[in-house]
């Protein structure tokens, strides 16, 4: 079986970590990709086709790695959503195959466990999409489906739904078994940010039935492990957990030339990559990923945060953030990771309120931002790339990209660049 791995569009919800695709962070010194593509090895996946936006960002970070396995490229000239993305693959498809977004490293597994359950051919079964319970069915698309002889086959698809009005408590994970003629029915829908979906319904319109007999032709197979998804920044945390887990159980991974000072402690699971320093009496603790060139100052706390390539930081607590490459951090900065009522912490995204479900939540923060000495970030912040925050200064809204930022004594000053 063929698989085609979706790694295009703009991932706009994924601010401000999308300088370059969400599939391309790094965690333990591989992009999220690599585990995809190595899972799919794994499961007996001989082809993989990486559908990939014009910047060629994916094919650029990969290049040079030998996975063993045939890997082409095709081009999603616009981000049109996933049904044209998928169509721009059409012409290297040659039987039913798998789809997945590219962040989905336990996706060749599941399918292969899936099929040995359900082969394709028995049944009538003809497409299996794959679903997990979720309390937040408005963020989602859902299932709906009748249940006949333990299989769990689909009736309809809804994007999104009201509050209230769900079809079931089962989101779709962004892993499909499609047959080879599902383009015909993409290509008969409008295009548009959910042709896929509406490609979907056409088909399960015109050859599924429901009747006990002659079953559907469409199943959901549910997922009863956690399954990751990655919407927006604060989703790497889930994966970042899963990725450790399975790599590191509970112990430290560390690369070459690392220098730790006196009375440091590292507690796992970690991983510190290559040229990291880690300075006297500092405190790293649990799922805290520290990709190359780092280096934590003296007297500095972090816990389950996630640091890519040449982040500096000095004294100061860093808890559930995401620092991206090039940032530094002044001495004595504070992320606040918790709601003084303890509650479940919001976040604004593309100016939608988003309760993120966290109870712990620091920042998320873009590549090549400098924040001065005794900054206080507060919860779900998100601040962007090339900021400038000024020295004692508390952030509590989000920041836009190119922004400075600063607290004077008369108030607050904020120039955009």
């Amino acid at each position: 079986m063929q698989a085609i791995v979706l790694a295009a569009g703009q991932s706009s919800r994924f601010w401000p970590l999308n300088k370059s695709h969400k599939s391309l962070v790094k965690i333990m010194g591989k992009p999220l990709i690599w585990y995809t593509i190595d899972g799919l090895k794994e499961a007996g996946i001989k082809k993989v086709i990486i559908v990939q936006g014009p910047k060629r960002d994916i094919e650029e970070r990969l290049r040079g790695c030998d996975f063993g396995i045939e890997i082409e490229y095709v081009i999603q000239s616009e981000p049109k959503g996933m049904g044209n993305a998928l169509l721009s693959a059409r012409k290297l498809i040659k039987g039913s195959f798998l789809l997945l977004n590219s962040y989905h490293f336990e996706a060749g597994e599941i399918s292969k466990e899936a099929l040995k359950k359900t082969p394709l051919k028995e049944k009538s079964i003809e497409m299996i999409l794959f679903g997990a319970k979720t309390d937040r069915p408005w963020d989602y698309g859902i299932f709906g489906f009748n249940k006949i002889n333990n299989f769990l086959y689909v009736t309809s698809i809804t994007e999104k739904p009201e509050k209230g009005r769900e079809l079931s408590e089962y989101k779709i994970v962004g892993v499909y078994i499609l047959p080879l003629n599902f383009f015909e029915y993409l290509g008969r829908v409008s295009e548009g940010n959910y042709s896929f979906e509406e490609a979907i319904g056409l088909y399960m319109t015109e050859n599924n039935n429901s009747k006990p007999n002659k079953p559907n032709l469409t199943i959901a197979n549910i997922l009863s492990n956690e399954t990751p998804t990655l919407k927006y920044p604060w989703d790497l945390f889930a994966i970042n957990k899963l990725l450790m887990n399975k790599y590191l159980g509970d112990r430290v991974k560390k690369g070459e030339n690392v220098k730790i000072f006196e009375n440091a402690i590292i507690k796992g699971p970690c991983y510190i990559g290559d040229n990291c320093t880690i300075g006297n009496n500092s405190l790293i603790r649990e799922y805290v990923n520290l990709e190359n060139d780092c280096m934590i100052g003296a007297n500095a706390e972090i816990t389950r945060s996630i640091f890519q390539e040449d982040v500096h930081i000095h004294s100061g607590y860093f808890g559930d953030s995401v620092f991206s490459k090039g940032c530094r951090i002044g001495a004595g900065t504070i992320t606040a990771n918790v709601r003084i009522d303890r509650g479940s912490i919001n976040s604004i995204v593309k100016g939608e309120r988003i309760n993120t479900g966290l109870k712990s939540l620091g920042v998320m923060v873009g590549e090549n931002t400098k924040i001065g000495i005794n900054c206080s970030l507060m919860p779900g912040k998100l601040i962007g790339s090339n900021c400038l925050i000024g020295p004692k200064t508390t952030v509590s809204e989000n920041i836009e990209d190119n922004t400075e930022f600063y607290t004077e004594i008369k108030g607050v000053k904020k120039n955009i660049k």
